[in-house]
């Protein structure tokens, strides 16, 4: 009889271990087990034609990262304020979209666009403006950057800091996906898409849910529209796929996920 109930109180140990630890591994990303975001990049036509419609039609929310100068943008004003109007996020890719042309395969940037021409003040009056025409779009004061062409200095200096009480977060261009603890809210990783098939998107979004992480997608071209460019097919199957597992991954706008990410981290120091 003792023998039974030692192995009765056993088992009610190592089913309280295992309901504990599943609790807290989907309770660590607003309830879910991983988080989700999807970025698209250079205020791209194919984002409004072809981008929003369907997350729309799922009830999913995106993050677009705007340049004011580029034609997507500037012929479609109306557009992106009913995106914003639909709950999508509208944020900062700076005026001008400048990135450093002394690189090796930067024959293409635009010599008055060159960042390595730029000086601190120019790329943070950039950044600030950038917030202010977006504001009159949305109405919105909080805002998140991304870095052109994954680019974070000027010379020496770390020009983001230079603007950083402005922004909440910014997303860089490094493939990684961290738990909340090891994320750097001025440098978040995410994953450029350049010709993935649905599966091999989704097979990222997988690795993010087993190991309780981020997972930031960047996006360019969806069905065109840009260099760098996905399938329209393969990037709505991810889609289909998130929406069919959102009991377990929370997709939200960059803005919020980040937001979720500082409270945290300020929670746990």
């Amino acid at each position: 009889m003792k023998n039974y109930m030692k192995k009765v109180a056993l088992l009610y140990l190592y089913l309280f271990v295992y309901i504990s630890a599943n609790a807290q591994q989907k309770g660590v990303w607003n309830g879910k087990k991983c988080a989700v975001v999807l970025t698209y990049d250079d205020a791209l036509q194919v984002h409004l034609d072809n981008v929003i419609p369907v997350l729309d039609s799922l009830g999913l929310k995106g993050t677009f990262y705007l340049s004011g100068y580029f034609p997507g943008f500037v012929n479609n004003l109306n557009r992106w304020k009913s995106a914003s109007d639909k709950g999508h996020e509208l944020a900062n890719h700076t005026l001008f979209h400048p990135c450093a042309g002394d690189r090796p395969g930067r024959e293409w940037v635009n010599p008055n666009y060159d960042l390595s021409k730029y000086t601190v003040k120019r790329m943070t009056d950039e950044m600030k403006m950038t917030n202010v025409l977006l504001n009159t779009l949305d109405g919105q004061k909080a805002r998140t950057f991304a870095y052109p062409c994954g680019d974070t200095k000027i010379g020496d200096v770390d020009y983001y800091k230079t603007a950083e009480a402005d922004f909440v977060a910014a997303r860089g261009t490094t493939s990684e996906m961290k738990p909340i603890t090891e994320i750097n809210l001025a440098d978040v990783g995410s994953y450029a898409i350049n010709g993935q098939s649905g599966e091999q998107l989704i097979e990222l979004v997988k690795k993010a849910q087993a190991s309780g992480s981020l997972l930031v997608f960047l996006f360019h071209g969806v069905g065109g529209g840009h260099s760098l460019n996905v399938a329209l097919p393969e990037h709505n199957k991810l889609l289909r796929y998130l929406k069919q597992n959102l009991g377990d991954i929370w997709v939200a706008p960059f803005i919020d996920v980040v937001r979720y990410v500082k409270s945290k981290q300020v929670s746990q120091k």
